[in-house]
């Protein structure tokens, strides 16, 4: 199977980093029975002592409605999430296309489950984001991602 690759609209809030922080912050989210797809945790980078939380619970207006009612903000559309078959020498052929493309990866969540891959790549504008993309999808169609440069 090839490796599928969405845009996908993240959600934020910020939360004073203390024991029990994340569970309030997912407690509405699990009230109002979102079905999350990614939960990313980072320490902020504007101040000491909090949390940025990020969200991806599908699209439509359910998911919508349900966290921007538990206090999350959209975030741009800068994320990009690929799945698909794992195989040896996939993230360098996706970190290797997109470096060759000239784009910056600012965040990068991967990991392999079983003999499936996962990623979750984070741009610093659409334009990236969208050039990202069409990268991607060239050097993961079956039998790229090889351990080679691709220019």
């Amino acid at each position: 199977m090839a490796v599928s690759i969405k845009r996908i609209r993240l959600w934020r809030t910020d939360v004073p980093s203390r024991p029990g922080a994340l569970a309030e912050a997912l407690e509405p989210l699990a009230q109002g029975n979102a079905d999350l797809k990614v939960v990313r945790v980072r320490t902020t980078h504007a101040g000491a002592g909090r949390l940025t939380i990020e969200v991806y619970g599908g699209e439509g207006k359910r998911a919508a409605m349900v966290a921007r009612a538990a206090g999350f903000s959209l975030v741009p559309s800068t994320t990009v999430r690929l799945q698909g078959d794992n195989r040896p020498g996939l993230a360098y052929a996706v970190a290797n296309a997109v470096a060759w493309a000239g784009i910056g990866v600012c965040d990068l969540d991967a990991e392999v489950v079983g003999k499936r891959y996962s990623a979750i790549l984070t741009f610093n504008s659409e334009a990236d984001a969208e050039k990202a993309v069409g990268v991607i999808r060239k050097v993961t169609r079956t039998g790229a991602a090889r351990n080679r440069r691709t220019r």
